[in-house]
């Protein structure tokens, strides 16, 4: 069983799930509310715990956060390196989910400082076998990421999802990059193949596409695709993007090509779409 590390942020969410996208300056009733763990490292560590991985989550906790401790425990998600901050404000993403599209669009509310990595380079990282990082507050991955792989020899996965000031200093900290298409496009990139194809021969690197699947370019700068399939109905793509990138740590932890590992990842994302929430695995 790997000890897989993921580090950065967890978030509650508060989802409300309606007939279709309300128009501005409307009010419409919503069709049903839930509340969970979100952020995408958490989310990360979730999907990785149910897949067999042993998990643990790092970053700074809002206490109290009943929902989100709940949900950590209940997937057996290792917090005990966690900071917890009493009195906090916890991160909240409030979440509209169309049953129309199955588009969701998400308002952030972010009062919680950021992880600071004086408390990661305290960790003895012996007995891990993989850290994934969230790529975000730049300044604080550099001496995290030069701990983890260039200290301690980890291997290193970083999520480039937005575009931060800074974060493609870091590439060549990372064993493998995860790029999401929201950032490929930012950069000017009109598909995933082409942001792949202009990273620097070597690296490792996925950039998922939505309903296109994803493409990979593996150490040989090979490039793969893997269609997605066909889906008779979305009913959440919350936290798709978060199933992907832990099934693919999770199957090049445990030793699987990348090839593997992207039909993996591209099979695991397009089931979640079909559920709702994170309850992936029978269990």
């Amino acid at each position: 069983m790997a000890r897989v590390m993921c580090v950065g942020i967890a978030t509650l969410d508060i989802i409300n799930r309606v007939e279709q996208y309300p128009a501005e300056d409307s009010e419409v009733r919503a069709l049903a509310q839930s509340q969970r763990m979100g952020g995408n490292a958490a989310n990360t560590a979730t999907v990785l715990a149910q897949l067999g991985a042993h998990a643990f989550w790092v970053g700074n906790l809002a206490q109290p956060a009943e929902i989100v401790e709940r949900d950590f425990a209940r997937y057996g998600v290792d917090t005990s390196l966690a900071v917890r901050l009493p009195d906090a404000v916890m991160p909240t993403s409030y979440i509209l989910l169309s049953e129309a599209s199955g588009s969701r669009s998400i308002v952030h509310f972010r009062d919680l400082p950021e992880y600071h990595a004086e408390h990661f380079l305290k960790m003895d990282l012996r007995g891990f076998d993989w850290v994934h990082f969230e790529g975000r507050a730049i300044d604080q991955l550099v001496p995290m990421l030069w701990r983890a792989r260039g200290v301690c020899g980890l291997p290193v996965s970083l999520e480039v999802e937005k575009p931060r000031r800074g974060i493609e200093e870091l590439f060549e900290q990372a064993d493998l990059l995860l790029f999401s298409r929201d950032y490929a496009q930012a950069q000017g990139f009109s598909d995933a193949a082409a942001l792949l194809r202009s990273l620097p021969q070597g690296v490792l690197a996925t950039c998922a596409w939505g309903a296109q699947g994803a493409w990979a370019i593996d150490q040989d700068s090979r490039l793969l695709h893997v269609a997605a399939p066909p889906l008779d109905s979305v009913v959440d793509t919350i936290g798709a993007g978060d199933v992907f990138n832990a099934a693919m740590v999770h199957a090049l932890s445990s030793g699987r090509t990348m090839e593997q590992a992207l039909r993996a990842a591209v099979s695991l994302a397009s089931l979640q779409c079909t559920r709702e929430g994170l309850e992936l695995v029978a269990r």
